[in-house]
């Protein structure tokens, strides 16, 4: 497990950071577990978590919202900053699904050849590694 490189979608991260251990399947509570896993989080996370909070879709995640950057360096995920080669990979998925928060972290990913840690089944249409 500890060799490879896990991209922890959004909700993973939130319910890894937010103590909601439970809500993760047990493959990924043991890889976000192991100490030995190489852990990242886009920084796209970082726009949606505040984003859908600020919206209202998130209200049980202000702490999380107010201390992202402390929450960011005490759990030991590496935040992955989204590049211009994402973002142009991103932008030439053909698909219908139009989450620009998906397709980043999705073409993220693929670009940096990580494994994606999520349970949305719609990310199951790329030919990407995934586990759940």
């Amino acid at each position: 497990m500890g060799s490879i490189s896990y991209l922890l979608d959004t909700h993973t991260f939130l319910w890894a950071v937010h103590k909601e251990g439970s809500k993760l399947s047990d493959n990924a509570l043991n890889v976000i577990s192991d100490t030995n896993s190489k852990l990242y989080v886009s920084s796209m996370s970082a726009y949606e978590i505040t984003n859908k909070y600020r919206i209202g879709k998130l209200p049980l995640y202000e702490h999380v919202v107010n201390n992202y950057f402390d929450i960011l360096t005490n759990s030991g995920v590496i935040e992955l900053p989204v590049t211009s080669k994402h973002a142009h990979y991103a932008g030439k998925f053909e698909w219908d699904h139009r989450d620009p928060f998906d397709r980043a972290i999705i073409a993220t990913a693929i670009v940096e050849n990580m494994t994606l840690i999520t349970i949305d089944d719609n990310i199951h249409k790329y030919n990407l590694s995934l586990l759940w």
